[in-house]
C-alpha cells in the first residue's frame, strides 16, 4: 500500500525502496545499505542524491564514514511544496517562452497535419476551437456548408448548434445538410440559413458528414467512444461537395 502511494507521489521503485529502508534503519552508511537492499553502490549513491535533493533523506558528513539519515515522514509535504513551486516557475517560463515565440510565429507558417483525430474526451471542445476555422475556409470557397447529419449528433450537440449559430462566427452563406426527419425531432430552433433536406436513402449514412470549404469532418455519434475525424484536403473537399451538392439538388 505505502509503495503505491509513494509512487503516485512521484518516486521511482529504487527511491521508494532506499527511502523505506533509510526509514527503518534511522541512520545507515550506503555500504550498508547496498548490502540490505542488495544494490550496488553506485545505484544507492546516485538514488541517495535524488532523495537528498527532494528533501527526504539527509547525509551525515560530520563523520569519517558518510551516513544516510531518515528525516521525518511529515518532510513529504516539503516535498510536495517544492514540486509545486517548480511547476509554478515552469509555468511563468513558459508564459515568458510564448511570447518570445510570437515573434517566430509571424514570419513562418505551421505546417498543418493533413488527418486530425479527435476522442470524445476532447470532441465538442475541439468543435468550438475549429469552428472559426471552418467557415472562413468556407467563405474562400462558395460560402455553402454541406454534408449530411446524422440524428445522434442533435441529440448530443444541440447546444454546439445552437452556439454555431449564434456565437458571432464569421457569417456564411447557407448550410445545406442531407438527414431525415427523425433527426430534426429532437432539435425545435430554426434558423434562416439552416436549411435540411430529408432524403429517404439518408439511413444508409452513419456518421455525420461536413464538407467546410477545404475540410471533410467526420463526426461519429451512434455509439461510444463518439470521435472526429478532420481531413484539410481541397482536392477531397471539392470532390465531397459535388457528390452532395448534386444529391441536394436531385431531391
Amino acid at each position: 500500500m505505502i509503495n503505491e502511494l509513494l509512487t503516485k507521489i512521484g518516486l521511482n521503485d529504487k527511491e521508494i525502496q532506499v527511502y523505506l529502508t533509510v526509514l527503518q534503519y534511522g541512520k545507515i552508511t550506503p555500504a550498508a545499505l547496498a548490502k540490505v537492499i542488495g544494490i550496488n553502490r553506485t545505484t544507492i549513491y546516485s538514488t541517495a542524491k535524488e532523495l537528498v535533493t527532494k528533501g527526504l533523506i539527509t547525509e551525515d558528513l560530520g563523520a569519517p564514514t558518510i551516513s544516510l539519515i531518515a528525516k521525518p515522514p511529515a518532510d513529504l509535504e516539503n516535498y510536495i511544496d517544492q514540486e509545486e513551486k517548480q511547476i509554478r516557475q515552469k509555468r511563468e517560463l513558459a508564459k515568458r517562452a510564448i511570447h518570445e515565440l510570437q515573434a517566430v510565429v509571424k514570419t513562418q507558417q505551421f505546417a498543418l497535419p493533413k488527418i486530425v483525430f479527435i476522442p470524445e474526451a476532447e470532441l465538442e471542445a475541439y468543435m468550438y476551437k475549429q469552428a472559426k476555422t471552418w467557415n472562413e475556409s468556407i467563405n474562400k470557397r462558395d460560402g455553402m456548408h454541406w454534408g449530411f447529419q446524422d440524428k445522434t449528433f442533435v441529440a448530443n450537440y444541440a447546444k454546439w448548434i445552437d452556439w454555431y449559430w449564434e456565437g458571432g462566427l464569421p457569417e456564411i452563406k447557407e448550410l445545406r445538410l442531407l438527414s431525415n426527419e427523425v433527426a430534426e425531432l429532437p432539435y425545435k430552433k430554426k434558423f434562416a440559413k439552416r436549411r435540411i433536406r430529408f432524403w429517404d436513402q439518408s439511413a444508409y449514412f452513419t456518421a455525420t458528414t461536413w464538407i467546410m470549404g477545404d475540410y471533410v469532418i467526420m463526426i461519429v455519434t451512434s455509439q461510444h467512444p463518439f470521435y472526429l475525424v478532420e481531413i484539410h484536403d481541397a482536392v477531397l473537399a471539392h470532390n465531397m461537395r459535388e457528390v452532395f451538392k448534386g444529391i441536394w439538388n436531385s431531391i
